[in-house]
């Protein structure tokens, strides 16, 4: 749930700030941040973990307080982001990742982007390494589950944008809170693609391959919280129940993603409006939007009595900051449907993204492969690979992969998913079976 958004300088030029006179402007303004064109040559990742307070000991229990902010700050030191410390450095890890906070205390590393997976698994495998000694120097630990089975939900940054969102959410159940404190991804980053046509097949790929690519490595059966019910990934089920106009565009219907993506975009209900002098808690001043308000109402006039103004460009970059679908146009895309992976093993999803997405041919046949599948997003976050339709996706997909492996080692890594799926285990099942 990153607060920000790299865009290309190219598109910020296209449009000067404030210049959103029209919805037409504002969907090309749109178009033009969130899909960078140019040859799909690199890959990045966010990683999220859970964190416990506790014994400093790597065999202490699971369950355990949250860390407080201020035993963050003093382990990162140097990395520490500065929505807990404001007069930090916040330098990147030797690897180049940077160390951001999730509401409810999960810890993410963001990579730099690489033009290779492999060189971004062994950036990331050790900065994760680092991240856990800096955090051990004040007893905290990180844990790889992608849902808390044993805390409730608790928001530890008291920051305007995440009291916003937790007001909004809670309005509609009990999903977004849980979203926030209680869930952890790995996130896959790839170029858009070098034209319009490119960028499409990708797009169409990502999501065509989404349910069964959930289902392959859905590791998250229980949430505390939820709702009663039996889940493959507890984590899909609660970004895909918070807030169906925000988490469900209907990219089954669009032919041109870039021009539709703009429209979705401004239909999207305002989740908060920055006042940027609402900055301290309970002073008053919050950034809860208008109930319902879209963006395309703050710029048509119809918020001028509730906010005061109409947006700019820099407004219309924050909104969509607060959209959450399952691949998010961020000038490259956002892979946001895998849950957390148990110990190095999202080296895995990461590998199959890259494989998947190596060529025309392989995005073709992925897409194809994927096709009786698409859509049917809670079918593979309930059932996972329980449902046979959705494991036989899966098993070809992760099978293509394989075949189109950067590398002999990663061939094998990606064949061995590919048989663990055709079996019906979990990354868990798997890690657990090794450790006895």
């Amino acid at each position: 749930m990153a607060a920000t958004l790299e865009y290309p300088e190219s598109a910020r030029r296209a449009i000067e700030p404030g210049d959103l006179s029209t919805r037409a402007a504002a969907e090309a303004y749109v178009g033009g941040v969130c899909f960078k064109l140019g040859p799909p040559t690199l890959i990045g990742a966010e990683l999220e973990w859970l964190t416990v307070q506790g014994e400093c000991s790597a065999s202490g229990p699971a369950a355990g307080p949250r860390p407080q902010l201020s035993a963050f700050a003093a382990a990162l030191g140097p990395y520490a982001p500065r929505s807990i410390a404001p007069d930090s450095p916040a330098l990147p890890l030797p690897g180049g990742s940077r160390v951001t906070l999730e509401p409810g205390g999960q810890i993410e590393l963001s990579s730099a982007p690489y033009a290779a997976a492999a060189e971004l698994c062994e950036r990331l495998v050790g900065d994760a390494r680092y991240l856990r000694e800096l955090l051990e120097t004040r007893c905290i630990r990180i844990l790889s589950l992608a849902a808390d089975a044993d805390r409730r939900p608790k928001r530890m940054l008291q920051l305007p944008r995440y009291r916003a969102m937790e007001q909004t959410f809670g309005g509609i159940g009990p999903f977004g809170k849980l979203m926030m404190c209680n869930t952890a991804a790995a996130q896959v980053s790839v170029d858009a693609g070098a034209d319009r046509a490119e960028v499409t097949a990708r797009w169409t790929a990502l999501y065509a391959m989404g349910p069964a690519l959930v289902a392959a490595f859905a590791c998250s059966p229980a949430l505390r919280g939820a709702p009663d019910g039996t889940w493959a990934s507890q984590r899909m089920r609660a970004w895909l129940r918070l807030d169906n106009a925000r988490t469900r565009p209907p990219v089954q219907e669009w032919s041109d993603p870039v021009a539709a993506y703009g429209r979705w975009a401004l239909d999207v209900p305002l989740l908060c409006v920055r006042r940027p002098d609402a900055a301290a808690e309970g002073d008053g001043r919050e950034w809860t939007a208008p109930p319902g308000a879209t963006f395309a109402d703050w710029l048509s006039g119809a918020l001028d009595d509730e906010i005061g103004r109409r947006p700019d460009t820099a407004d219309l970059d924050y909104h969509l900051t607060t959209l959450f679908p399952p691949v998010r146009a961020s000038g490259h895309l956002e892979v946001r449907y895998l849950d957390a992976q148990p110990g190095d093993t999202w080296t895995v999803p990461i590998h199959v993204i890259d494989a998947l997405l190596s060529a025309p041919a392989a995005v073709a046949e992925a897409t194809a492969l994927a096709a009786p599948v698409v859509g049917r997003w809670l079918q593979s976050a309930r059932y996972g690979l329980a449902d046979t339709e959705i494991r036989k996706a899966a098993v070809e997909l992760l099978a293509l992969a394989a075949a189109h492996a950067r590398t002999p080692s990663v061939a094998r890594e990606l064949d061995d998913a590919s048989h663990r799926c055709r079996r019906g285990r979990t990354p868990t099942d798997i890690r657990v079976e090794a450790a006895s």
